[in-house]
């Protein structure tokens, strides 16, 4: 404590001399987060131009931008319940050295943890399947007769209608989101914004789909369709909050919506992550994995993306208007 003398007497003047309090990790991460935006603008764009990249790769080396499985391709599925424990790598090499030319992959059916059998899925016409069948014969010694296994069969011109039909909706979808959001929001680079990042997050979705080998079903296809309802939520939710609220700084409106928005994804991450953990359905996981990597995606294309489109808009808008002033 320190005594300095004024007109009207001895004042007192505590911690006089002392160094300003140092600032914790939450304040310094929001001051980063604060004046840095348009550096941190780097990162989506980069991720973004890094997954069309990948899905270009993908078209020149396949001629298709995913791999999709017999349910939109053609081919057949046969599911075979069998104690007998079946190492599926091997059954699959064994297969695709009978069919060299086949896009075949094989997997563990297991329950709670315990294989209970497998599945294998060929790319195969529908003359080929007892070829297919004898094959399994020989490669795990089991007999295999009628009612021990079910196949499922479809021809490569329903499956290509198939694919069709669903990527329709998924394309339909997507412009009905886009057109709704122009309607409510009126204004070009906003709305721009929003659909940007749900564009965003499908495209790095199937990037990393890809790079993981996934082969999409008619399930998958459903995934991307739910992944644009949960990537407009959070997107909405800022831009309106950003947008239509007069109260506070720019930057309050957006670490208020972080709040709100942040507590949303991590909710549905952590129900998506516990249903992949536990379901024994490869339908619900290619689903739930889809969508957790979407959800992990929408992240950075909402509150670093999104935001810094939306701050760089606000910013050039109330220069223009200080300039008619």
């Amino acid at each position: 404590m320190t005594l300095l003398p004024s007109p009207e007497g001895v004042v007192l003047m505590e911690n006089v001399g002392q160094q300003p309090a140092k600032k914790g990790f939450l304040d310094s991460l929001r001051d980063f987060y604060d004046k840095k935006y348009k550096v941190l603008l780097i990162i989506p764009f980069v991720m973004f131009i890094t997954a069309l990249a990948l899905i270009g790769m993908k078209i020149a080396q396949t001629g298709d931008f995913m791999n999709k499985d017999v349910s939109l391709k053609g081919g057949v599925t046969i599911t075979i319940p069998t104690d007998a424990q079946i190492e599926p790598l091997s059954l699959e090499n064994a297969l695709k050295g009978s069919f060299p030319g086949n896009d075949i992959t094989v997997r563990a059916l297991s329950q709670f943890g315990t294989q209970i059998g497998v599945i294998v899925q060929a790319d195969v016409a529908q003359g080929e399947v007892s070829g297919l069948l004898d094959s399994i014969r020989q490669a795990t010694k089991l007999k295999l007769k009628a009612n021990d296994y079910t196949a499922e069969v479809i021809g490569s011109t329903l499956g290509q209608s198939f694919f069709r039909e669903a990527f329709k909706a998924l394309i339909f979808a997507f412009i009905a989101m886009a057109i709704v959001v122009f309607i409510y929001f009126r204004t070009f680079v906003p709305s721009m914004a929003v659909v940007l990042a749900a564009f965003s997050d499908i495209v790095v979705t199937l990037a990393v789909v890809n790079l993981m080998g996934m082969r999409i079903g008619t399930a998958g296809i459903a995934a991307f369709l739910m992944l644009i309802g949960y990537s407009v939520d959070t997107d909405i939710l800022l831009s309106t909050r950003v947008l239509k609220r007069k109260e506070g700084s720019v930057m309050d409106r957006v670490l208020s919506s972080v709040t709100t928005g942040m507590t949303m994804t991590m909710t549905s991450i952590v129900a998506v992550t516990v249903a992949l953990l536990f379901a024994q359905s490869d339908t619900i996981r290619q689903i739930m994995t889809i969508l957790l990597i979407g959800l992990i995606a929408d992240i950075i294309n909402t509150w670093i993306q999104n935001v810094g489109i939306l701050r760089l808009y606000l910013e050039r808008k109330q220069a223009k208007a200080e300039q008619l002033k």
